[in-house]
């Protein structure tokens, strides 16, 4: 299936991959992990999460899957001056090129809100994870995001971002939907938990802050609405309004994630 990854991967939207570790984005993960096991990491990306959870399953092997060769070209720079066991594969999540009950953890983070048919994707990552092992995803649920200040600017945002990830037939409010996707793909165990983000200090402010007033002019995510007639006002309005948020001393965002966990 052809999946459209609405964020793309400018330099801000890199920036805010980055910044994710097994620590802050993995944490319900982390107590399941073992020296040893085999691990798939599920749209790796930049791979700061996929060295993160390398390291604790080492000498495991650790499996890093990207879309197509540029994205998987950005997952290998992370691993250049490191010295751990990890393969690059190129993949589509719902038909991947992998033998049956390989990994004992299949893993994907901020995946199953922008493919085609994530019931497919969760069937793939069960088939392809031992019997036993486990299934880990992560996503955030965007009309689960609360702010403060109210910024009608920021309201447009969240519209705009829902009809454009909408539009490339993903699911943008998939985190409150993980359970019922991994029920209809079969599993028998799923736990399902909830987590947040929140960036509330003025390092944090100006981190999340700056990162989506630039994205929303430069990135994927950017040339899609201009193409579908966004006028390039609100585009900076909405930009200008992220960094006015982000210079507000008592501002602060709290970021929703859904979480599960199944046994294969």
């Amino acid at each position: 299936m052809n999946n459209v990854y609405t964020h793309g991967h400018h330099e801000s939207v890199l920036r805010s991959h980055s910044w994710r570790t097994a620590e802050n984005s993995a944490g319900y993960l982390l107590p399941h992990l073992r020296p040893g096991m085999s691990l798939l990491d599920v749209g790796a990306g930049p791979g700061t999460i996929t060295a993160d959870l390398a390291r604790l399953v080492e000498p495991g092997r650790t499996t890093a899957l990207e879309a197509n060769a540029a994205a998987l070209d950005i997952t290998k720079a992370a691993f250049e001056n490191r010295e751990l066991d990890v393969q690059f594969v190129v993949g589509d999540v719902h038909a991947l090129d992998l033998p049956d009950d390989t990994y004992d953890v299949v893993h994907a983070h901020q995946v199953l809100q922008h493919v085609a048919d994530p019931v497919q994707a969760l069937r793939e990552m069960r088939r392809v994870c031992k019997p036993g092992g486990i299934v880990a995803v992560r996503d955030s649920d965007y009309h689960g995001f609360v702010w403060y200040p109210e910024l009608p600017e920021l309201d447009e945002w969240m519209a705009l971002y829902q009809r454009m990830a909408r539009a490339n037939r993903g699911e943008p409010d998939a985190g409150r939907r993980l359970l019922s996707w991994a029920l209809a793909a079969g599993f028998e165990q799923a736990e399902a938990t909830t987590s947040t983000w929140a960036f509330a200090n003025p390092e944090d402010r100006a981190f999340w802050g700056g990162m989506w007033a630039d994205r929303i002019l430069e990135s994927a995510l950017a040339d899609q609405a201009r193409a579908s007639g966004v006028p390039e006002q609100q585009l900076e309005a909405i930009s200008q309004a992220w960094r006015t948020w982000a210079d507000t001393p008592d501002a602060c965002i709290s970021i929703l994630h859904g979480e599960l966990l199944c046994t294969a």
